[in-house]
């Protein structure tokens, strides 16, 4: 009302400064202003009227006058509403302070009626023990009873004074919620009175005193009830539970309260988890185990739990389920299982929970076991897609995975490969250590206690996996038996050339013996030791001590049987590839020691010196592609002349021609057989690669042809030259393959003095050594003595010395 009576006086001023600025005009003006207009009116006959400019003023004049009138009695009328809303509001007020004093004296009014109760509640108890002695003194005087036969039912009269004035206490303390002074009232009159608590007393005053008991209790359960009672308050009326006898419901209501605490916590935090997925878990695992803590030890202080079993066994359930609840809401709130968010997430939380659970052990609540039981196979799970992620980045190259490191370390080790090979499989070498480390990293030291050994056997099925994708780039790999899972993603290029079948190889070997030690290293925290090596520092290997991580020992041992199936398979088609000519004919057939005559020069078969020179080429093209790898050279140039005598030994169309009656046999063609034994064992002693296995599977060789020959008739002892006799002859054809048959007589000098210049530079070249100084050394280097686990490529070193190589399936 106001503010509209503050409106129309600004009108009011408005109109009046529009009337008083209107300027007045004198008699001479006007009819001056006649004259113009009868001028204007002579020269414009065509304007019929003008309206004059007096009338247009008394116009305005009236309608100022008019609004000015209306506005008036607008304000009349405003003034009029103001003052009977005053009088209203007037009223009003004098109506509330009125009801106000009334409610007030009403209140005094219950007071002293509740007070007149009570005294009219004695006079009645009064007035009932008067009557209950005179009805006695009169049943006395008559003598209708005798007193030895008197069982009556208490009567009010025995309920004393002092037990009424009790009762009464207790009941005004209780309708005034004294619940101090009434426990307090309580706990003396049970004190005082021993026999309050006992069963045998069923007088009216015990239930009475019950009754006011109940009541207590009651108001007590109502405060601890109470969503915003504080710690304090509640420690309060448990402990007036307890002293009314009501332990158990205390003990209830106290676990109660913590998990109504933790709830409404953990429902205040839950919203915020999406911002941290890494470390939610930290949080969450925190308040549940602090508020556990927190309820065990009021629990323990208030209850004594040590001497009440029953107490510290219902802590311990109710914990279970918190944790049992903590795993619900870890899972409900994780990242989606297949990512790295949730494996960190999973990985922070049992390190967190397994920690708190240890520190809880103390306290006689052993969840460490429940928790495990609970959490492992959401674990299991999250591990099982993050892998199953692994294998689709891995393989399907047209797969993009934002999340992995471009500029980790091994990049530009496997980059190295990219040289000599299909860039699509060096890009599949790389995704595989990426995927792979950004795994293992997300693993903490509990989960690696836990979860090590089904971490490894996923890295092994991962590596296996990688290794028949490595094999099925491979020539002569059928594609129906390749991965399923590979044939509709990835379109593969054939490594043809042997430098681009050797970069496939030293890429698989490196991720072996080099980047998986150094990533399981950084996880595992084990020693990192140097690797014996053949020189350079990248040979040198982290090694993982199997005494720290058993598990490590039978992993290491399937990782190097998986590397071995991409070795075994390059060496055997390698060697098909030229013992099979293109049209499917053997190069290396039995005629060759039934028809060819014996040659002056003792040089090995064809087939054999086809076999020496294309190791050495191969030996060239290795010591460029795989620079600085010469384990694996030695590995895999030892396995090649290796697969040629199993190869040999398995051909039974090789042996048959050889068993057959109608095939005449001459001593010259077992003298062959056994120079070229005698020479691929040569071949591998002379380029220093371990032969004790290849001498071993030549033996077995030489010895068969021997029993055939001598079952056919021919005496091996007459006809055939001495052992060492096929020793130096194998030499002399190694030089002279080497050098040219005219300078034979000097590559048998160079030969004993040129045992040391083979190896200084990164190349497998095959150098002229004296086997009788250096046999031992390169014995040294043999298979048998780095069967050790040193390095990851170790295991595969028990292989050569015990092979189960057959055909192109094993």
């Amino acid at each position: 009302c106001l503010e509209r009576v503050q409106s129309i006086t600004k009108t009011i001023v408005f109109f009046r400064q529009t009337v008083s600025e209107t300027p007045r005009k004198s008699v001479k003006e006007r009819s001056i202003e006649k004259m113009e207009s009868s001028e204007e009116e002579d020269d414009l006959p065509s304007i019929e009227s003008i309206t004059p400019q007096s009338k247009i003023d008394s116009v305005h004049q009236s309608l100022t006058e008019k609004g000015i009138r209306k506005l008036c009695c607008e304000l009349l009328d405003l003034k009029d509403a103001v003052e009977n809303m005053c009088g209203d509001m007037r009223t009003k007020y004098l109506a509330f302070l009125r009801i106000s004093e009334e409610a007030v004296e009403m209140e005094h009014e219950l007071v002293e009626l509740r007070k007149h109760i009570s005294s009219q509640g004695i006079l009645v108890q009064d007035l009932m023990s008067g009557l209950g002695r005179e009805m006695d003194e009169w049943k006395r005087s008559s003598g209708d009873a005798d007193e030895s036969e008197e069982v009556e039912e208490p009567s009010p009269s025995e309920l004393t004074d002092p037990n009424s004035e009790l009762l009464e206490k207790i009941d005004i303390l209780l309708a005034e919620h004294k619940v101090d002074e009434a426990l307090e009232a309580v706990d003396t009159e049970e004190r005082n009175n021993p026999e309050l608590k006992g069963a045998a007393d069923t007088s009216s005053y015990k239930s009475a005193f019950i009754e006011r008991k109940a009541v207590l209790e009651d108001q007590l359960l109502r405060i601890a009830k109470q969503p915003s009672v504080s710690v304090t308050e509640l420690k309060h009326t448990l402990n007036g539970l307890i002293r009314l006898g009501k332990g158990p419901s205390a003990h209830q209501l106290l676990l109660k309260h913590y998990a109504t605490s933790l709830h409404r916590r953990i429902e205040a935090f839950l919203p915020s988890c999406s911002s941290c997925p890494n470390t939610f878990p930290a949080t969450l695992s925190k308040l549940v185990f602090s508020n556990i803590s927190l309820a065990a030890k009021e629990s323990a202080s208030m209850f004594g739990d040590d001497d009440n079993p029953a107490y510290s066994n219902k802590v311990v359930q109710w914990a279970e389920r918190e944790v049992e609840y903590l795993v619900r809401l870890v899972k409900e709130n994780a990242a989606p299982s297949e990512t790295v968010y949730a494996l960190r997430a999973a990985s922070v939380c049992l390190q967190d929970c397994l920690n708190y659970c240890k520190a809880l052990e103390p306290q006689g609540l052993i969840l460490s076991k429940l928790f495990l039981v609970l959490f492992r196979p959401y674990v299991e799970e999250v591990l099982e897609l993050n892998f199953r992620r692994a294998r689709k980045v891995v393989f399907d190259l047209n797969e993009a995975d934002e999340g992995l490191e471009s500029s980790s370390d091994f990049v530009a080790v496997l980059s190295e490969f990219a040289i000599a090979s299909d860039t699509t499989m060096t890009d599949c070498s790389i995704r595989f250590m990426q995927i792979v480390q950004d795994i293992l990293e997300q693993l903490t030291h509990l989960a690696v206690l836990h979860f090590g050994e089904s971490v490894l056997a996923r890295v092994l099925q991962l590596y296996d996996k990688y290794i028949d994708f490595l094999i099925k780039a491979l020539p002569g790999h059928a594609d129906e038996d390749g991965l399923p899972e590979l044939q509709d993603h990835t379109i593969l290029t054939r490594a043809e050339t042997d430098s681009e079948q050797l970069a496939l190889l030293g890429a698989a070997f490196t991720i072996l013996d080099e980047l998986l030690p150094k990533s399981l290293v950084k996880v595992w925290k084990l020693e990192v030791e140097n690797g014996g090596g053949d020189g350079g520092d990248s040979s040198s290997s982290p090694s993982l001590i199997s005494s720290s991580a058993p598990e490590l020992k039978e992993w290491k041992r399937h990782m190097v049987q998986a590397f071995d199936k991409l070795r075994n398979y390059f060496c055997l088609q390698f060697v098909l590839s030229f013992i099979y000519s293109r049209e499917g004919l053997t190069r290396l057939d039995a005629l060759i020691y039934l028809t060819e005559t014996p040659d002056d020069l003792h040089l090995p078969s064809l087939p054999f010196q086809a076999l020496f020179s294309k190791l050495q080429q191969l030996a060239i093209i290795a010591g460029d592609v795989l620079l600085g790898k010469e384990k694996l050279q030695k590995i895999l140039l030892a396995r090649l002349t290796e697969t040629v005598i199993i190869w040999l030994s398995n051909e039974q169309e090789f042996w048959s021609a050889f068993e057959d009656e109608s095939t005449p046999l001459q001593p010259s063609g077992l003298q062959q057989l056994i120079l070229d034994m005698n020479f691929t064992v040569e071949i591998a002693r002379f380029a220093g690669y371990p032969f004790k296995v290849v001498q071993n599977h030549a033996s077995v060789v030489i010895n068969r042809a021997i029993n055939i020959f001598s079952s056919r008739g021919i005496n091996p002892q007459s006809s055939l030259p001495k052992a060492e006799w096929f020793t130096e002859a194998a030499k002399s054809a190694i030089n002279r393959l080497l050098m040219g048959s005219d300078e034979a007589s000097e590559a048998e000098e160079e030969y004993e003095c040129e045992v040391e210049e083979g190896e200084e530079d990164g190349h497998i070249v095959l150098p002229e050594m004296d086997d009788d100084e250096h046999s031992d050394s390169l014995e040294t280097s043999s298979l048998s003595t780095m069967d050790s686990f040193e390095s990851f490529a170790s295991a595969s070193m028990a292989d050569l010395e015990s092979p189960s190589f057959t055909d192109s399936e094993s």
